[in-house]
């Protein structure tokens, strides 16, 4: 399959059912999902959602998988080698699995390839290959003792991914949690519940055991809340918004405790001082707003511009929207494709809407949808919006917008910038532009934030770890740091000597 096929969906097989103990599996539940391709309104597949029946038939065959130790004991260079061989599958279905995702959620094809499925078996192959460095301890002990401190499996994991980056995000929690020796059970946005059992299906091609990794699409308020409620579930590690997040936080207060690892939306800002490459700062920044259609909880949101320069930055900002207007999402050379849904777009313009009501002013773009295509009218689309005039009492300053909308801020001091910056109840990621060093390093130490950029955004390797403060969330996905989510250290003494 080429990303040039004139009608790729035609070639890929929609077929639903879960995936459950190894098997696809018809759920009990009386609800549809209806999976609407906004690149051009079509439909795309319908499959059953599950219901609290159906999760707790997945968390059983979880449970039952990690207690009798086909995974959970079975030694961690063993269980590296089939998430190597498992990341190899990923990368020779790459196509296929861009084309689904590019279909399901609109982001162009090229950047479904080269950007997600790259990072998918990137990430699947970095934990395969920690197997073997991930070390217990044997702390300093008393000359008659022994101390060891063991890292175990945490037990049954449930996964709630969003549609944004479906199969990332999805790669980010199972890497660590299926290295680590738990069995897991995936609940994808409904949106990309295809693309999430075709990656199931990989896995259990790869080696992972049945049972070990379940995949139910299902409605949040019922499968996602029966999954979050379910006192058998050990571990619940969700990226989506703040309300849902809270949401599985009182779940887990309401049934066993269990941990809860929420990575929610971010208002990054983009600080852009005067000693800066501004043409440089402020196309990024931009691109940094726009891409994956602004659908990013790291998205450069808000620029921070110090007046000395703030003409040229929005002229660069400027340039980059009418650069990323969006087109169809199948054409390998899109710059930008659709937004995940109609309804998602109508919520961005009325943000946009709301924020020319307030006094801001259109830079670039309309609040009005696009349309790249007479075929692709019944498609969803967008093209990026600059707002200038902003201040920080509008919502559009304050309120995560999910979209490919830029709102300038502009600013007469350091301080100034960063107090703004820090103006939000999140703190997932700050971009920070300038020439000198020293205020480099003071500066991104005062930004409020998981991860900050310094002339750059969106760098980032599977060595570092990525998550937020604040209403952002707590743990860290990626990294070394993101096995402590789904283990359990444990303490065992030894008496060598009678006392």
């Amino acid at each position: 399959m080429q990303l040039h096929d004139a009608a790729p969906a035609a070639a890929l097989d929609w077929a639903a059912g879960h995936l459950v103990d190894g098997r696809r599996v018809q759920p009990h539940g009386e609800r549809e999902i209806t999976v609407v391709s906004p690149r051009d309104g079509s439909v795309v597949g319908r499959l059953a959602a599950a219901d609290e029946t159906d999760v707790d038939q997945a968390v059983r065959t979880a449970r039952r998988a990690f207690d009798d130790g086909r995974w959970s004991r079975l030694p961690a260079a063993r269980r590296g080698e089939i998430l190597i061989r498992f990341a190899d599958l990923v990368a020779a279905h790459a196509e296929e699995l861009a084309l689904r995702v590019a279909i399901e959620m609109g982001k162009p094809v090229r950047e479904a390839l080269d950007v997600e499925l790259a990072a998918v078996a990137g990430c699947l192959r970095w934990y395969g290959q920690l197997a073997d460095k991930i070390a217990d301890e044997n702390p300093a002990s008393p000359g008659d003792a022994l101390a060891l401190v063991t890292r175990e499996p945490a037990g049954v994991v449930g996964a709630v991914v969003p549609w944004n980056f479906p199969l990332t995000m999805t790669a980010w929690k199972l890497g660590p949690a299926l290295l680590a020796g738990n069995s897991v059970i995936l609940k994808p946005a409904e949106q990309t519940s295809f693309s999430a059992l075709r990656l199931g299906d990989l896995a259990l091609e790869a080696g992972v055991p049945p049972g070990v990794l379940n995949v139910l699409p299902g409605l949040g308020p019922e499968a996602g809340a029966a999954l979050g409620r379910h006192p058998d579930v050990d571990v619940l590690a969700f990226t989506g918004s703040v309300a849902v997040g809270h949401r599985f936080l009182g779940y887990a207060a309401e049934s066993n405790g269990k941990r809860v690892w929420p990575e929610l939306g971010g208002k990054s800002a983009g600080v852009i001082l005067p000693d800066a490459d501004v043409a440089r700062a402020g196309r990024t920044t931009a691109w940094a707003c726009f891409y994956n259609q602004g659908q990013m909880c790291s998205a450069s949101s808000r620029m921070i511009v110090h007046r000395d320069v703030a003409e040229e930055a929005i002229a660069a900002a400027v340039e980059e929207a009418r650069r990323m207007r969006p087109a169809d999402p199948l054409d390998p050379t899109a710059p930008s494709g659709a937004v995940v849904s109609e309804a998602h777009l109508e919520r961005i313009l009325g943000h946009v809407r709301g924020a020319l009501r307030d006094g801001a002013t259109l830079a670039a773009g309309t609040a009005e949808r696009f349309v790249p295509d007479p075929a692709l009218a019944g498609g969803s689309y967008l093209a990026p919006v600059v707002l200038t005039g902003v201040t920080e009492k509008m919502a559009i300053a304050r309120e995560e917008v999910f979209g490919p909308v830029l709102s300038v801020l502009v600013v007469d001091s350091t301080d100034e910038a960063v107090r703004l910056a820090n103006a939000t109840p999140y703190g997932l990621a700050a971009g920070l532009w300038t020439r000198d060093l020293s205020t480099a390093h003071t500066v991104a130490r005062r930004l409020k934030a998981g991860s900050v950029w310094v002339n750059c955004y969106e760098e980032g390797s599977m060595s570092m770890p990525f998550g937020g403060t604040g209403a952002s969330g707590f743990g860290r996905d990626k990294s070394a740091h993101a096995i402590d989510k789904y283990t359990d250290l444990k303490s065992t003494w030894f008496q060598l000597e009678p006392r």
